[in-house]
């Protein structure tokens, strides 16, 4: 392999093209105009904003946040402006900027992630949907619709009947077999696969004797979870025909790294955009220097290499 001096590294992702596959993680990043001061969203690959649902939320209240040993435990509650707060307060911002704008989406109901994607759809300026299923399906008990595979399906494909968009499934990795819901999201007919959402967790203060977080517990995100994150990733990608966009714990390019050679067609950065709003950028930039140095002219020589090994 000759050297190159600029590998190529555009994906495609279900008929999303993106210049890059280094993406920012929904939940991370707001509505990105927070971190617009910081780096130029045009050298992202795309931006996932915050989760929307039908109509506002506040969220739970404080505290929502602690750390813990290689990571951080989150119970934000899903706090979002709302949908139609969002397509006319916030996306004007991101429609100056190239890079793709993907919407993360959720609801309580299978009729309410129906009505979110409807609005969406065909709305300048959003390039593909992302489907938050770790959320409770409330005229079921409050089961979560991404700990059933039946309910995986039977909301994917209600959203799936509703949009023209791109569709993305992001998995709950708190299941016993990834590849169940990953094969449930194929047969709804989505277009990518995102993984992994938090993993459920709680901290205990020993002085008060009480769960530290108001909710009880919280997602457990950050480099404590990526070697969870990188084997789904590889089961999913060994079991089903998608485009798989990976994220749990990326700090540096070299975790990013890992997730393409274990079939990932993209990354996303989350937790370390708090620690440094640069992460991404820095990612990026790692990423390319890995592929000129080692002779590589295209993203895609490295993405599932060890699985051919």
């Amino acid at each position: 392999m000759s050297p190159v001096t600029e590998p190529r590294l555009s994906v495609n992702l279900g008929g999303l093209t993106l210049e890059n596959p280094v993406i920012v993680a929904s939940g991370t990043f707001g509505y990105g105009e927070e971190y617009a001061s910081a780096i130029d969203l045009n050298r992202l690959g795309a931006v996932v904003v915050k989760g929307l649902s039908l109509k506002p939320r506040q969220g739970y209240p404080a505290p929502r946040l602690c750390e813990t040993p290689s990571g951080m435990l989150n119970a934000i509650g899903l706090e979002n402006v709302g949908v139609e707060a969002f397509i006319h307060e916030k996306l004007p911002f991101l429609r100056q900027f190239k890079t793709r704008v993907v919407a993360n989406i959720f609801g309580e109901t299978i009729e309410e992630y129906q009505e979110v994607a409807r609005r969406l759809d065909g709305v300048e300026g959003i390039h593909a949907l992302e489907v938050n299923i770790s959320c409770p399906n409330v005229k079921k008990g409050g089961i979560s619709f991404g700990s059933d595979p039946r309910a995986t399906f039977d909301v994917l494909s209600a959203v799936r009947q509703t949009t023209r968009l791109p569709l993305i499934a992001k998995l709950s990795p708190n299941v016993t077999d990834i590849t169940e819901f990953a094969l449930a999201a194929k047969t709804a007919s989505v277009d990518v696969i995102s993984l992994v959402n938090t993993l459920v967790g709680m901290v205990i203060d020993i002085q008060t004797q009480r769960p530290v977080l108001s909710a009880l517990t919280g997602g457990l995100s950050g480099p404590a979870i990526r070697p969870v994150a990188v084997r789904m990733v590889w089961e999913v990608v060994h079991a089903v025909d998608l485009p798989v966009i990976g994220m749990g714990g990326i700090t540096c390019a070299e975790d990013a790294i890992e997730f393409f050679m274990a079939g990932a067609t993209a990354v996303a950065i989350g937790t370390a955009n708090f620690i440094d709003p640069t992460t991404s950028i820095k990612v990026l930039e790692g990423i390319q220097s890995y592929l000129l140095k080692n002779g590589y002219e295209d993203i895609h020589q490295i993405i599932g290499i060890t699985q051919k090994q």
